[in-house]
């Protein structure tokens, strides 16, 4: 079958498929949420320059489409294309013909052609479907540790505001070069991270907190989550640490779960995996990490790193880096 992958706008794509995929991925939004969170990522700093709706029409109609993100990958010293696939949808209606697997393979041919290194998403349904196209099947994990196991220190965390956030993404930068590899944040993801956080607290209330200190009054660890009190939990998206201060975790995720039980999550990635007590640690069933290399640069580097990956004791990638 042969299809031509088209650009959908967000008008078109919220009267289309949105209406069809709300049941999917809504999370419990109401329609007029749902589409209004994307209608604002659209329209950010992020939205204009990194993101877009693609699919394919059958007689005029959207019957395939899905969402496509730019990131970059640094593996070492080196930095990859990448993008994410996102909310691959087809209408029921037309199930059954090969129109996503067509609709993918027409979007990974072109990316390759431009360039792009690698494509990953978080499959929901059916890893082997995403398999078949190419994609690898990454460890995609859930972690729960008692509140009470980790460890306790008088300190005076407080809630991040606005104009912390240019300190943290620092925090994380610092954090994040210990790693071998890792999803880049620039300006305009943290835009992306700081929107996702106040507009879709997903069946919680968002509760990012920061512990303050040194030269400067920096950042010297902080947290990203959601209190959840029907799980009794804290769900942790990230956190992290500035160096040689990783004492400064247990305490500030204590204090995030306050009188919940639990604080649970993806597992984090090395290094900050070690930081956590072991805890209760199962398989995710959904937001599974699927990655396909597309240049030889990416096979290259995939050959070399992606054992290590597979047994790692932490997941790849943080939840806040979730599409």
């Amino acid at each position: 079958m042969t299809v031509t992958l088209e650009p959908i706008g967000v008008d078109e794509y919220v009267r289309d498929v949105l209406p069809h995929s709300a049941g999917l991925w809504a999370e419990g939004r109401t329609f007029e949420r749902y589409a209004g969170d994307l209608r604002e990522l659209a329209v950010s700093g992020y939205g204009r320059r990194r993101f877009r709706l693609v699919g394919v029409r059958i007689d005029g109609r959207i019957v395939s489409s899905c969402k496509r993100y730019e990131r970059d990958l640094r593996c070492g010293d080196h930095v990859l294309r990448t993008i994410g696939i996102g909310a691959v949808f087809t209408r029921p209606t037309y199930r059954g013909r090969g129109l996503a697997t067509t609709m993918l393979a027409a979007l990974l041919g072109a990316e390759q052609k431009a360039g792009t290194d690698f494509a990953f998403l978080f499959s929901n349904i059916r890893p082997r479907f995403y398999e078949e196209i190419g994609f690898v099947t990454l460890p995609s994990r859930l972690f729960t540790v008692r509140a009470q196991t980790l460890a306790f220190e008088r300190i005076e965390p407080a809630p991040i505001r606005d104009a912390d956030w240019p300190a943290v993404a620092r925090c994380f930068a610092a954090f994040e070069r210990t790693r071998p590899f890792a999803l880049r944040r620039t300006p305009l993801v943290w835009e992306l991270v700081r929107t996702r956080h106040r507009v879709n607290p997903a069946h919680g209330d968002v509760l990012n907190l920061s512990v303050r200190g040194g030269r400067g009054n920096g950042i010297l660890a902080y947290c990203l989550g959601r209190r959840v009190v029907k799980a009794d939990a804290y769900v942790l998206d990230e956190f992290a640490y500035a160096e040689n201060r990783s004492e400064l975790v247990g305490p500030l995720l204590r204090a995030a779960a306050g009188d919940l039980r639990k604080i649970t999550g993806w597992l984090p990635p090395l290094p900050a995996r070690n930081i956590l007590p072991r805890g209760v640690t199962r398989a995710r069933r959904d937001s599974i990490l699927m990655a396909a290399p597309l240049s030889r640069a990416a096979r290259a580097h995939w050959r070399t790193c992606s054992m290590e990956i597979q047994r790692a004791a932490g997941d790849a990638l943080w939840s806040t880096d979730h599409i």
